[in-house]
C-alpha cells in the first residue's frame, strides 16, 4: 500500500515495526497509572503533572533510544477549569519535560480532539487555543496534532486553517465527517484538496488513516488502500 509506519504503538510493538520496516509514526507510553496516551487525565489539570512528569521523563528518551520522534500528549479534561488556566496549567506542566524533549529530539505532539460529540469536556478542543499554548511554550519540540475529522466538526475552514498556522502543526489524522469512517464521497470532507494544501504548507511530516472503515471488505484494508490512494499528492 506504501505505508511508511503505524501510529499510536507502544514499545510493546517497536520490534514488530521495524522487523517489517516499519516505523513508530506517534508513539505512547503505557506504564502503571496514568498513561501518556489517556485522553481525560491531561497536563491542563495540575492535579495530574506529578505522574504524567515521571511518565513522560521516562518514555522521552526510550522513544528517541528506539530511533523515533513524535510523541502524543493530551490536554485532558477541564473539570471546571477555565481555558486560560488551563493554558496556563499545561505551560507550566510541559515545561518541565519540555527541555528533555529538546535534548533527545523528540517532539510531544498534543492532539486536537473534539469535543462536541466524541470527546466531552476535552479542553484541547480548537486550534486557536492549541496555537496559543504552542506560542506560549516557544519550543520547536511542542507542536499540534491536527486531526481533520475533530477539528471539522469544531471549527471546519480546515485548509485555511492549516494554512494559517502551518508552524504549530506536527502531525495529522484522517477520518470522514460526519461518523469517522471512509473519507471518500460518502462524507463532506474533499481530502485530495486537503492532501494538498497540507503538502503547499511546507509540512514533511506525517499524515496518519485513523478513520473506521464501515465497508469490511477484506477486513476494511480495501478502504485502507483507497484512503491511502486520495491522500498521494
Amino acid at each position: 500500500m506504501g505505508l511508511t509506519g503505524i501510529d499510536l504503538v507502544g514499545a510493546e510493538g517497536w520490534d514488530t515495526l521495524k522487523k517489517y520496516g516499519l516505523i513508530s509514526t506517534m508513539c505512547y507510553g503505557d506504564l502503571e497509572g496514568i498513561t501518556t496516551r489517556n485522553l481525560t487525565q491531561g497536563w491542563c489539570d495540575p492535579q495530574y503533572h506529578a505522574e504524567l512528569i515521571k511518565q513522560y521523563k521516562r518514555h522521552i528518551p526510550m522513544v528517541a533510544d528506539a530511533g523515533w520522534t513524535n510523541l502524543i500528549c493530551f490536554s485532558g479534561n477541564r473539570r471546571g477549569i477555565d481555558d486560560k488556566t488551563g493554558l496556563q496549567n499545561c505551560v507550566e506542566g510541559l515545561s518541565e519535560i519540555i527541555p528533555l524533549a529538546e535534548k533527545h529530539g523528540v517532539i510531544l505532539q498534543m492532539e486536537l480532539l473534539n469535543s462536541k460529540v466524541d470527546h466531552n469536556d476535552y479542553m484541547c478542543d480548537n486550534s486557536e487555543w492549541g496555537v496559543a499554548l504552542c506560542k506560549a511554550l516557544g519550543s520547536p519540540n511542542f507542536k499540534l496534532l491536527y486531526d481533520i475529522y475533530h477539528m471539522q466538526i469544531m471549527e471546519g475552514d480546515v485548509i485555511h486553517t492549516i494554512r494559517e498556522n502551518k508552524e504549530y502543526y506536527g502531525h495529522f489524522h484522517t477520518a470522514g465527517v460526519p461518523g469517522r469512517n471512509e473519507i471518500n464521497e460518502s462524507q463532506e470532507l474533499y481530502y485530495p484538496a486537503i492532501m494538498e494544501a497540507i503538502v503547499a504548507s511546507g509540512f514533511e511530516g506525517y499524515v496518519a488513516q485513523e478513520f473506521i472503515p464501515k465497508e469490511r471488505d477484506n477486513n476494511g484494508l480495501d478502504s485502507l488502500a483507497d484512503a491511502i490512494r486520495r491522500c498521494d499528492v
